[in-house]
């Protein structure tokens, strides 16, 4: 993928970024940290050349004065709230950022727990945490929030939640997910510390949508497509136009909170340190796009494999209409229309001449597409796997890398043994038998050893793979879509 965004501009910029912000105050700024931290794929795939990590590298050149606050709702721990991504709870998610934190240097003072009502999963995780040496404090439901201002900041509000003792002059407040309180958690610190003569900051640190690029650039309609099942929709920022006669992008939640959350800077400061919403962001990567084109085609096609995999949850049983309907918007207004694709065209074609069975294409590096298809020992999708690696290593297509002799015996293993009704090869049995076969074929070894090399590889399927097959290709760093069909078409259940 060609390069289109400065990582090593950004880490520079953003963090310098930051150190004005704070000593814009008393030495003292709540940095709400939105999105993810230490795997924001999302950003690393529509502005090729961010690196997934690259919040926290950032995060890393001001550890010295940088402590974090995780907070999470106590309502998601009493309902076991899962992350989608890794597939753990979201009280399990704060031990894992706690680890990932402090692994890499980094000084996590403490847990805030939100919404706190007392229930015995909260207590337990508080207790766990104690135990391990974190310490844990409470900030607890405020009726009238967000709108009863008067309320929300005085005594009976912010006051009565406990105030969490911080050591450095940058505390960065983050979460396991979204709707986790760090809006309030900052708010509520800053009525506590003018409350003992600080004059504590506030700032907001979020990637998208990128403020300083215009409102319908493929990046940010990317935005759009990555949020829509909550449904945000980037805006011009009304205030910022109204206070400095300029255009800024930001996004409606943020919009429509800002009068309620400027009055509450009033009440706790005296006078708000912000005319618009996009001021209280520090987001610098609008100022590190170098190559515009790139940026915008990477774009182009997240928003594509959204629209794809939103309607084959869609298939899958999963009640999205209004999300893919927004979609379908996105997909208007960047100018794709479905099977325009390359890869896409390619699957199609050999699916065709197949007589409609299932078939999958791969786009590799140099913009070539290899195909799979169907046959009685190997899937499509790893069909195409396989004819893939033979591009890129430079091997003869018609030539086998594992014989039927050594895929044999492992059908035999899947069909009589392990209850498997299909005897073809997914995409992780074939890459095993290719590691066998490597060890005394050369050429084998020689096609193994382009794996690397199809990380950001698009790859589309016109039937939805299997949970293995995609899963495989996902630890292969590959970008995959599914046309939203099953193998079998007048199948009722889809076994994943």
């Amino acid at each position: 993928m060609k390069k289109g965004f400065d990582n090593d501009k950004y880490l520079q910029m953003q963090s310098e970024h930051i150190r004005e912000r704070i000593a814009q105050f008393d030495n003292k700024l709540y940095l709400e940290f939105g999105g993810k931290l230490f795997d924001d794929y999302h950003a690393s795939r529509v502005l090729p050349g961010f690196q997934p990590d690259s919040k926290l590298q950032m995060l890393l050149q001001l550890k010295d004065q940088a402590e974090v606050v995780i907070v999470i709702n106590a309502e998601d721990i009493v309902s076991s709230k899962v992350r989608g991504d890794y597939g753990i709870t979201y009280d399990l998610d704060v031990l894992r950022l706690i680890d990932a934190f402090q692994e890499r240097g980094l000084f996590v003072g403490s847990v805030c727990v939100t919404m706190y009502t007392a229930a015995p999963e909260v207590e337990a995780f508080e207790k766990r945490l104690n135990s391990l040496g974190i310490r844990t404090f409470r900030h607890y439901k405020i009726p009238g929030y967000p709108n009863d201002v008067a309320r929300i900041v005085s005594d009976e509000g912010y006051g009565r939640n406990e105030y969490i003792e911080t050591q450095r002059p940058l505390v960065v407040i983050t979460a396991p997910g979204p709707g986790s309180g760090k809006m309030a958690t900052c708010l509520s610190q800053l009525y506590h510390e003018y409350k003992r003569g600080v004059k504590a900051g506030y700032a907001k640190f979020e990637t998208f949508p990128i403020w300083n690029i215009p409102l319908k650039h493929p990046v940010n309609l990317a935005y759009e497509a990555a949020t829509a099942d909550l449904n945000d929709v980037n805006m011009i920022d009304p205030f910022h136009l109204e206070a400095y006669g300029k255009t800024a992008v930001n996004y409606n939640r943020d919009i429509e909170i800002f009068p309620v959350v400027n009055a509450m800077f009033e009440l706790i400061a005296g006078k708000s340190p912000y005319h618009s919403p996009t001021d209280m962001g520090v987001n610098m990567a609008g100022n590190c796009i170098v190559d515009d084109a790139a940026c915008c085609e990477a774009s182009r096609n997240e928003i594509v494999r959204r629209y794809f995999k939103a309607l084959c949850d869609l298939k899958n049983g999963a009640q999205i209409q209004s999300e893919v309907y927004k979609l379908e918007l996105l997909m208007n207004q960047a100018g794709l229309t479905q099977g325009s694709r390359p890869v896409e065209q390619a699957a199609h074609a050999v699916s065709e001449k197949t007589g409609g069975a299932p078939a999958a294409a791969i786009e590799l590096p140099d913009g070539t597409v290899v195909t799979g298809k169907t046959g009685p020992l190997l899937g499509a999708a790893s069909s195409a796997l396989l004819n893939a690696l033979k591009k890129l290593a430079g091997i003869d297509q018609e030539l086998d890398l594992v014989s039927a002799a050594a895929i044999e015996p492992i059908q035999t293993l899947k069909t009589n043994y392990l209850g498997s009704k299909n005897p073809r090869l997914h995409t992780d049995e074939i890459l095993i038998a290719l590691s066998s076969s490597a060890a005394q074929n050369p050429t084998a070894a020689a096609a193994l050893k382009q794996l690397s090399h199809l990380k950001g590889c698009d790859m589309h399927s016109t039937v939805i793979l299997s949970s293995v097959d995609m899963d495989t290709v996902k630890k292969l760093g590959m970008y995959l879509t599914c046309e939203p069909a099953y193998e079998e078409a007048d199948r009722m259940y889809h076994k994943k």
